[in-house]
């Protein structure tokens, strides 16, 4: 398994976010999304429907131990879709395993919203990340080889030095 690096801190991924996105949409609030997501959500069969809950899903995730809990009208609301089209998506991202869905019902109040997991998106992502870690670190290694090939042997012969 590739090693990870521990680039930047928050505070400075912040401040280069409000450099690209400026700072009132940065304090406005923002999401981490894993590029990995993005660059193989065709591999994973994944539509622009899937992918807009998923990213309203992230949104809402802002602790490992605090699973994501917006309500199906609230997401349906934000991504323009009928509530009931937001809940057969969720029920076919559920049967792919892609999400986990934990309902929470209650009999004599109706019902609190689900609670969402991403461990089987997560699990499905895992082999596109790996094969992109290395990639990267063959890429590396190739401009590594290149710029050692370019670089001139100098030797320096010292005057006083006798043979």
């Amino acid at each position: 398994m590739p090693t990870i690096k521990v680039g930047k801190t928050d505070a400075e991924n912040l401040h280069v976010n409000e450099k690209k996105w400026s700072k009132p949409l940065m304090q406005a609030g923002w999401s981490a999304v894993p590029s990995i997501l993005i660059e193989k959500q065709q591999a994973l069969g994944l539509d622009p429907v899937d992918m807009n809950i998923i990213l309203h899903l992230i949104q809402y995730w802002w602790h490992p131990d605090n699973p994501p809990h917006p309500s199906v009208g609230t997401i349906a609301e934000a991504i323009g879709r009928d509530p009931r089209t937001v809940t057969r998506r969720i029920t076919a991202l559920a049967q792919l395993g892609f999400l986990e869905r934990t309902e929470r019902r209650q009999t004599r109040n109706g019902s609190d919203t689900n609670l969402y997991s991403f461990n089987g998106l997560i699990q499905k992502l895992q082999p596109y990340a790996v094969e992109k870690i290395a990639e990267k670190e063959m890429a590396k290694a190739v401009k590594a080889a290149r710029v050692s090939r370019k670089k001139p042997k100098l030797v320096v012969n010292n005057p006083t030095d006798t043979q």
